[in-house]
């Protein structure tokens, strides 16, 4: 009998924790400096990045002339700022989750388009409210040749887990993140946030609020 998932990979910004809030605020203050405002349209354009796509996405909306890698990396400045001033915000059901699959010592991998200083940021609260790590594996926007939605940051996630795609559960808020999960072979539940997902073979709900990993495995 199929008890349930042989790991699950969470995405971090949107399905994780709440922190679309808080890059909205970064873009807006970098594209200030660039004399040019931002809005929640262009957040949900960029929405899932990485980076590197929102920076060159920012300079062109800007018409300016510097150079994206700047951008970016002002961006990223802005973003650890924010988040290691800011309490860890839950999305709704996800600290749950995480602790029902770390209690049945389900491996977890954290799998985000995020660079790697913004997921320290994220993760070292996230080991003060859960009492250790709690994830297995991680693996950061700058850490893969190709991010989100190719499909090698989740592949590389089942790899150092040692579990094969199809035995993954894949939980993500973003039709990036989405395409990438799927791409890889995983199974992939969308929990959308800020943008409408519509992907065939893909679940959609509302929230984590009341699932597990087995249940969602499950189909329930």
């Amino acid at each position: 009998m199929d008890h349930g998932p042989d790991a699950v990979l969470f995405d971090m910004d949107g399905t994780l924790i709440d922190s679309e809030g808080l890059w909205l605020r970064a873009e807006e203050i970098v594209m200030a400096r660039m004399g040019t405002g931002w809005t929640e349209a262009d957040q949900r354009e960029c929405l899932g990045g990485p980076v590197e796509r929102v920076a060159q996405y920012m300079v062109a909306k800007a018409s300016s002339d510097r150079d994206p890698v700047g951008v970016g990396t002002e961006l990223l400045d802005e973003m650890e700022s924010l988040l290691r001033s800011t309490p860890l915000a839950w999305q709704p059901g996800a600290r749950s989750f995480l602790d029902d699959a770390r209690r049945r010592g389900i491996p977890t991998a954290l799998v985000s388009a995020s660079w790697g200083r913004l997921i320290d940021a994220v993760s070292e609260q996230v080991e003060a409210e859960v009492g250790g790590p709690a994830f297995d594996v991680v693996v950061a926007g700058d850490e893969v040749e190709e991010s989100k939605p190719h499909p090698e940051p989740y592949l590389t996630a089942a790899s150092a887990l040692g579990v094969a795609p199809e035995r993954c559960l894949v939980l993500e808020d973003s039709p990036t993140g989405v395409a990438s999960g799927v791409a890889a072979g995983c199974r992939v539940v969308a929990i959308p946030h800020l943008a409408m997902i519509d992907i065939p073979g893909v679940r959609v709900l509302a929230s984590l609020t009341g699932h597990t990993a087995a249940s969602l495995w499950a189909g329930e």
